[in-house]
């Protein structure tokens, strides 16, 4: 058994005009050939075919009955093909039908994630946002398709991945709104003096904040780790506790009318910056475009100083 060859697709785009034009010199003509050029195409059809394709009757040249059922058939697949090929067309936002799954951290959801969702809703009423949380797994989830973008921390993500800086956040203190700590100035002493909550996946007890005070000479006693800074919130309660968090998160909080008040915190800690992070079969896709200009466009509100 003799294997099979692929068929010369370039046939598929000559039969279509030789058909439109039932004429070899007006399909040369078209195609920017010569006409012995053409002949010689319209002979590579038959044999393809199996059929005569076109025959000359007096001075002009008829289609066959083949050709005729082939007519409708051939120029669909020849226009489809060109649409395929084409550049990508415009998005319809108003009907677009897409489900974006966005891996993003507490930062981004609690100051930006409602703001975005009324500007997907406006926009785009058909598009659905799926946010699932950081995990471990991070430095995979962009490679393994699992994720439409990654709103996080910045960190090495792969060379192949697209990065693009949101905003930047620095940490800040959050205590009860008549905590004792707000009764005077808050110095490094008098912070590492209460007991405090550390956020961590991870449950690590210990952090930046711990290497900021062993610098000064200082300690602070956690009694408390929690998974995701909004838990932490909610176990301040009537406490004398304190959680350290970034300010939009802060922000977030006191604009929930939770009795809560952030506070400058007293030691030098570096400014954490926001990215977003996409996989490179992303970059030229219309609404994945859209979604990615749109959650740059919410995060260039500001945040009020604590």
């Amino acid at each position: 058994m003799s294997p099979m060859h692929s068929p010369d697709l370039n046939l598929l785009f000559a039969l279509d005009v030789l058909l439109e034009e039932g004429s070899v010199v007006g399909a040369a003509r078209r195609m920017n050939l010569s006409a012995p050029a053409m002949s010689r195409t319209l002979a590579r059809i038959r044999e393809a075919v199996g059929d005569p394709i076109l025959v000359k009757v007096g001075r002009r040249m008829v289609p066959t009955p083949r050709a005729l059922a082939l007519r409708e058939q051939v120029h669909s697949s020849v226009e489809g093909a060109r649409q395929l090929l084409q550049p990508e067309r415009e998005v319809d936002l108003s009907t677009l039908k897409r489900n974006f799954s966005l891996h993003a951290n507490d930062v981004f959801i609690s100051a930006f994630g409602q703001v975005l969702l009324g500007r997907v809703r406006r926009e785009a009423p058909h598009v659905l946002l799926r946010f699932s949380p950081e995990s471990e797994s991070e430095d995979t989830v962009l490679r393994d398709g699992k994720v439409d973008l990654y709103i996080s921390a910045m960190r090495p993500m792969g060379a192949d991945v697209h990065v693009q800086t949101l905003f930047t956040t620095k940490f800040v203190g959050l205590a009860r709104d008549d905590h004792p700590i707000f009764q005077a100035e808050i110095t490094p002493e008098r912070f590492a003096r209460y007991d405090q909550i550390s956020v961590s996946r991870r449950g690590r007890a210990t952090g930046p904040i711990d290497t900021a005070l062993q610098a000064l000479g200082l300690s602070r006693e956690v009694s408390l780790v929690v998974p995701t800074f909004h838990s932490g919130v909610f176990m301040l309660g009537t406490s004398d506790l304190i959680l350290a968090l970034p300010e939009h998160v802060a922000w977030a909080v006191q604009r929930m009318g939770i009795r809560a008040r952030a506070f400058t915190l007293p030691l030098p800690l570096e400014t954490v910056v926001i990215v977003q992070g996409w996989h490179p079969r992303f970059q030229s896709d219309g609404a994945h475009q859209w979604l990615r200009r749109i959650i740059r466009e919410v995060c260039t509100v500001g945040v009020p100083t604590v």
